[in-house]
């Protein structure tokens, strides 16, 4: 029932989730995986990077103040994930300053490499479309 829910969701976006998954689709924020409209527990989150288990919530002005909003973000920190939340007008007017902060916190919990490993850089394709976008 979750995914269907969350098939409904995925076809009507706000403005902000679109112009938000145009930024994170694709691996192009730096390669990392986003999935939009992702079931986690009993919420649907707006976009999940599973493997860093960092969950982004786009809130229009009705999330003001949510108990509920809280209570889920709460939820999700006790399942183990990181909950990020962004003011749709953030997303509007200061996309840069928002993937900053998202790629900040995904960088934060990257893993290091191990005794001897060398981080794997990007495919030449994925630097470019990384380069382009800044």
């Amino acid at each position: 029932m979750a995914n269907v829910h969350a098939r409904r969701l995925r076809r009507e976006t706000t403005d902000a989730e679109r112009r938000l998954w145009e930024a994170l689709r694709d691996r192009r924020l730096a390669g990392y995986r986003f999935r939009r409209q992702h079931p986690i527990g009993g919420f649907i989150v707006d976009f999940a990077c599973i493997k860093y288990r960092l969950v982004l919530e786009a809130d229009g002005s009705q999330h003001a103040e949510s108990q509920a909003d809280e209570a889920r973000t709460a939820s999700l920190q006790k399942g183990g994930w990181r909950v990020l939340r962004f003011w749709n007008n953030d997303i509007f007017s200061n996309k840069d300053r928002v993937l900053q902060a998202i790629l900040a916190a995904l960088e934060a919990d990257a893993p290091s490499p191990g005794r001897g490993q060398s981080p794997r850089p990007p495919s030449p394709a994925m630097r470019e479309r990384v380069v382009s976008e800044r």
